[in-house]
């Protein structure tokens, strides 16, 4: 029997509802120093002086570090711009400045009280389209050294900017029936784990050793590196269970400077974030600007499109906004027909927070900017909103604007199962006052990097798999890569271990990030398996004198096909090969294969097609109270195509959380930022959804296999947060009559509008 397809157990669930599982803020080692972090209160500054010498001379204080610790430069892949401490210049409130190691807390505080810091203040520039005026000041002087993976326009507070253009753009706004413009604006949203950021280093024969709750070890193995100027492989990074992440702790951020501190004391240091430090300075969403200037024809059909992306980089590139500034434009010419396109992505400095991956990316403000944009050119034409998505989705075999072909667009038969459960007719026949609804598909991506994993073969019959995958919470690791191997060598579910992630055990694995980790680490560990699976069938042929086609691996045991007393176990297998041939085990890779797109077209582009791509539809109802203009959510219907279902119920717990961040997204959150500083310190202020916010949601999975993917999987846990916004945004805009562009969709923003509604709308005096 397969185990694949089935909703077997969380390995790791027992131990998260115990309470007996050692979370990355609850490990430690003995003798640990605590360590305090001096941070900037000022978003903009020169340092003219810097005197740690009194801090040095406190008793119990074993440690200090400073920029002259930490020599290099850094950036997430693309942009090389992040130092691990301010060295002559601030850039944002948080900014570390210097660290100190101590034997206790209070030790560790009066250290910090204890340094001598002067500074001359800058003017800052923290609003997104003030950094960009002629008149700015340069927030990095030094930008042009910085140094770059790849090509792309960039220079002043502009970090980097990608381009796409297609077509003739021109000719198509000059042949359209109609032409409609609008900008949208988004704010930050922090990732808000349960678990802070961080982390246990020491330093031992020359290595550097940190265990840190992150997504992706190589990465923070990498930058750890580049930031203290030594090899890779003199460090080495072990994950700990890790309490949520959805992005933010795919960087390092913690870890330099336990690094340099265990270092410099010879003792092992450990660093935890206050809740205030979370908040104010690792890593958020990024606020955004999207302008949309689209040309259609009279029946609806899109000509060509404009799109400006603003995007804020924060005070560097520490996190994924440089990186992903493409998936902007391929976010919004992803799910729609656009024969002419004209995109432009720009991410810019600003003195606040550096910005980074949260669940979905660029995505979530792109498609909620399109998908109001489209309703507006409904109500421009009086087409019925669905019917002008219907004609202008791509359909298999039709190109995105990348020129990339979608052999396998599925958007028709996911927005038809979203009107089988849901049918549309029936919900706008209707109608009643401020009562709304409406319907969106999209077209996502499932991050295409690279893995590796090891699998062997146990004496006991059992099955281990070693990879630098991180259980975030997905199940990928818990579930998927446990069933996919089980599924391969015939063995029961708890038979298959995996070992916790280690950069000095494992191959290099490219994150939790992009919905990858079943679709990559569990296609390397298929691969393996199905080496190990050649291996068993070689040896148990010996010992059955049967040839290898004609035997079978079923419930810990090759078998005979047809003849069911002829079998050996799994653990005699094992057995037998380690005196004759060796032990059973072998190595796997994956990476995703190459895409055919039109290169000739983009410019800056880290991103340059959608790998594996899937296929969504999303439906909501919502209801407006007219006193309070609280928005509420009544139904809410995903479709979601996944390409095979590994374990229903674990894509069900994904589908499910990312609608309740995204419902967090549309209606509640914003991290507020004034003159620089961060306004919500902690989740007090910071508004989150609830369980009494969150409706319950009907979903039907899509099994539309992917050829690549492991037995046809496709990513599953990052796109039920993207359209989430845009769909509740366009059924508020139906519920009240009138157009919204901010978010969050707040009970103020609600009556406002109504208000606006109602003044256009009341007859002249």
């Amino acid at each position: 029997m397969t185990v694949v397809g089935t909703s077997v157990r969380r390995a790791d669930g027992d131990a998260k509802v115990r309470g007996t599982a050692v979370y990355g803020m609850d490990y430690t080692e003995p003798c640990a120093l605590v360590v305090r972090v001096l941070r900037s209160r000022v978003p903009a500054a020169r340092i003219t002086r810097l005197d740690t010498s009194r801090a040095e001379k406190i008793p119990g204080v074993r440690a200090v570090a400073t920029a002259a610790d930490t020599p290099g430069l850094s950036g997430m892949l693309v942009l090389k711009d992040q130092t691990v401490f301010a060295r002559d210049e601030i850039r944002y409130v948080g900014e570390p400045i210097a660290a100190v190691a101590a034997d206790t807390a209070e030790q560790a505080d009066a250290a910090i009280a204890a340094i001598e810091l002067e500074v001359e203040p800058l003017e800052p520039v923290c609003d997104l389209e003030a950094a960009l005026a002629d008149d700015a000041r340069v927030i990095h002087p030094d930008w042009e050294s910085y140094e770059t993976l790849l090509d792309g326009p960039r220079g002043g507070n502009l970090a980097w900017e990608a381009r796409v253009e297609r077509g003739d753009v021109e000719a198509a706004f000059a042949s359209a029936h109609l032409v409609v413009e609008d900008e949208y604006r988004t704010p930050r949203q922090h990732q808000c784990s349960i678990e802070p950021h961080a982390a246990v280093a020491r330093y031992e024969q020359g290595r550097y050793i940190v265990h840190t709750p992150t997504q992706f070890p190589f990465l923070v193995r990498g930058r750890v590196a580049e930031l203290l100027g030594v090899r890779p492989s003199d460090v080495r990074v072990v994950v700990p269970t890790i309490g949520g992440g959805f992005g933010g702790k795919l960087d390092a951020m913690l870890e330099p400077m336990a690094c340099v501190l265990a270092r410099k004391a010879g003792r092992p240091v450990r660093v935890v974030n206050s809740r205030a430090e979370e908040q104010a300075t690792c890593g958020p969403r990024e606020n955004a600007i999207v302008r949309l200037r689209t040309a259609v024809a009279k029946d609806g059909t899109i000509l060509a499109q404009e799109g400006v992306i603003l995007c804020d980089n924060g005070a560097n590139s520490s996190g994924e906004t440089v990186a992903c500034a493409n998936l902007a434009p391929l976010a919004l010419g992803g799910t729609y027909r656009i024969p002419s396109a004209r995109y432009v992505s720009k991410v810019v400095y600003t003195n606040t927070a550096p910005t980074a991956a949260f669940r979905g990316v660029n995505g979530n403000y792109c498609v909620f900017a399109q998908e109001m944009h489209l309703d507006h050119i409904a109500r421009e034409l009086g087409i019925d909103r669905r019917e002008l998505r219907l004609r202008n989705v791509l359909k298999a075999g039709e190109q995105m604007v990348n020129g990339q072909q979608l052999d396998d667009a599925f958007l028709e038969q996911a927005l038809a199962k979203a009107d089988e459960i849901a049918p549309w007719e029936e919900l706008t026949a209707a109608r009643r006052p401020l009562r709304g609804v409406a319907v969106v598909p999209m077209t996502w991506i499932t991050n295409p990097g690279p893995s590796g994993a090891t699998v062997k073969l146990g004496e006991d019959g059992t099955v281990t798999v070693t990879c630098a995958a991180a259980e975030i919470g997905t199940g990928g690791v818990a579930t998927g890569i446990r069933q996919i191997v089980a599924d391969e060598l015939g063995v029961p579910f708890q038979d298959v271990l995996v070992t916790p992630a280690d950069t000095d055990a494992a191959g290099y694995d490219h994150g939790a990030q992009g919905s990858r980790t079943t679709f990559g680490t569990g296609s390397a560990a298929l691969d393996a398996a199905a080496q190990v699976r050649e291996q068993v069938l070689d040896v148990a042929g010996g010992m059955l004198e049967a040839s290898p086609e004609d035997l079978e691996l079923v419930d810990g045991h090759v078998g005979v096909v047809g003849a069911p007393g002829r079998r050996v176990s799994l653990a005699a297998v094992a057995a037998t090969a380690m005196w004759s041939s060796g032990p059973i085990s072998a190595a796997g890779k994956f990476v995703a294969p190459p895409v055919p797109f039109d290169a000739g077209c983009m410019v800056g582009a880290a991103f340059t097609h959608f790998s594996a791509a899937s296929y969504h539809a999303h439906l909501a109802e919502v209801e407006i109270d007219p006193d309070t203009g609280r928005v509420r959510v009544t139904r809410y219907v995903v479709v979601q195509d996944v390409g095979r279902a590994i374990n229903p119920q674990m894509i069900e717990g994904q589908i499910q959380g990312g609608v309740a961040q995204g419902i967090g997204y549309a209606l509640y959150e914003n991290l507020r930022i004034s003159d620089g500083v961060v306004v919500d310190s902690g989740l007090e202020t910071y508004r989150l959804p609830t369980a009494l916010d969150v409706p319950p949601i009907e979903i039907a999975i899509l099994e539309n296999p992917c050829s690549y993917g492991p037995l046809g999987a496709k990513g599953v846990a990052e796109p039920s947060i993207i359209p989430v916004a845009a769909v509740i945004g366009c059924a508020v805009a139906d519920a009240i009559g009138t157009p919204l562009r901010s978010l969050p969709l707040t009970p103020f923003e609600v009556l406002a509008a109504l208000r606006r509604r109602d003044e256009e709308t009341s007859p002249d005096d």
